[in-house]
């Protein structure tokens, strides 16, 4: 029988496997999503176990809303590549 050695940080940070259209910038936007929520969740259970209080909580998941909707913007997940900053198409 064959034993697979589990890395310490795939055992705390997993990832899921990627179904979607495979460009470089979707690849890296959705490595940012599941960062995301992987903080998220233990924010939610650190406040849940009592280990930080609600008010900061929330800021902290504010700052990493903040940082996803930035990287989602810097890469340009969603728009027109052939559009430029105006909604024109580009000739």
């Amino acid at each position: 029988m064959e034993r697979k050695i589990v890395n310490k940080d795939d055992f705390i940070y997993p990832r899921g496997r990627y179904y979607g259209q495979v460009k470089p910038e979707n690849l890296v936007f959705n490595a940012n999503l599941q960062e995301f929520a992987q903080k998220v969740s233990y924010i939610c259970n650190l406040e849940t176990g009592g280990k930080m209080a609600p008010d900061e909580a929330y800021d902290q998941i504010k700052d990493l809303w903040k940082q996803l909707k930035r990287s989602k913007k810097e890469l340009r997940i969603g728009e027109d590549p052939f559009q430029d900053g105006q909604g024109e198409v580009q000739d």
